[in-house]
């Protein structure tokens, strides 16, 4: 068959959140307005919180919640599989926000080849400092940031897609071992369909994110889960540099902030820490 009953299948929207009172309102607001309203299932995992987010989700009629005591968002993602009724599952970041219609739209985009969608990402950084706009400035224009399903905060997969990943290890970078797991005829970013995303807001926040990245791609290259495609090469930042006579100065800030995030990961990586969540809050609010 072509399209798998475009228009008609519904979703299990999965959103770990942990400590996530300040946004799950907003975020819960627009996922549950909207029609059909029996294509959604919202389904907020709680981990380890110690807020009010299960409360404040618990105001929405129809959305599901789950709550255990660990702090893993690997965890949280495999409770709310296990009361999960439909199977397309979305897996939605709690801090991104995103409408219900561009959620039904990636499951619409769905194919017998395309097993894996995900949305255009938008970065707010207007509250950023210069170091940390110059660093996303290069690291959007990346192929493989460009191309590939992570750092989206939501990917949705059909029913053999789901079957894909399921299984996969417990890993901190579970984004990219999703996206990993499908060839470029297998995944899709749908044009039109926005997250958006709340970028870091000085130097030390990005480079929180930027240690658990490093962390994060250490323990899939000892997996063997991550292809040289997934890694940024010196030719794709030369590329780029020669590119625009601005980017130059910050290809070199990219390449500067990632080799601290490198460095500052080096203790972790030997200590193989691949549970200690360093949370960037100054997005959060």
């Amino acid at each position: 068959m072509s399209a798998m009953t475009s228009g008609s299948r519904p979703v299990s929207v999965v959103v770990p959140a942990h400590n996530e009172a300040a946004g799950i309102g907003r975020l819960l607001v627009l996922l549950t307005s909207g029609q059909p309203e029996d294509r959604v299932e919202v389904i907020v995992s709680c981990n380890g919180c110690t807020d009010d987010t299960a409360t404040i989700a618990r105001t929405f009629p129809g959305v599901v919640v789950v709550e255990i005591a660990q702090a893993s968002k690997r965890l949280a993602m495999q409770a709310a599989d296990e009361v999960a009724r439909h199977g397309v599952r979305a897996y939605l970041d709690a801090d991104v926000t995103v409408s219900r219609h561009d959620v039904l739209t990636l499951v619409d985009a769905l194919h017998d080849r395309t097993i894996a969608t995900a949305p255009e990402r938008r970065l707010v950084l207007d509250a950023s400092s210069w170091v940390v706009r110059w660093y996303y400035d290069v690291w959007q224009r990346l192929p493989h940031v460009r191309d590939g399903l992570f750092g989206r905060g939501l990917i949705v997969l059909s029913p053999e897609g789901y079957e894909r990943v399921h299984g996969l290890p417990l890993v901190m970078s579970d984004d990219l071992a999703i996206s990993e797991a499908f060839g470029p005829e297998e995944r899709r970013v749908v044009p039109g369909t926005v997250a958006v995303i709340e970028a870091p807001r000085a130097v030390r926040d990005l480079l929180r994110r930027r240690i658990r990245i490093a962390t994060g791609n250490s323990q899939l290259d000892d997996l063997g889960m991550r292809s040289a495609g997934a890694r940024t090469s010196t030719s794709d930042l030369v590329h780029i540099a020669f590119g625009s006579p601005r980017l130059f100065v910050r290809v070199a800030v990219f390449a500067a902030v990632s080799l601290a995030g490198r460095i500052l990961a080096r203790r972790r990586i030997k200590q193989a820490d691949y549970t200690t969540w360093l949370r960037d809050e100054s997005s959060r609010r």
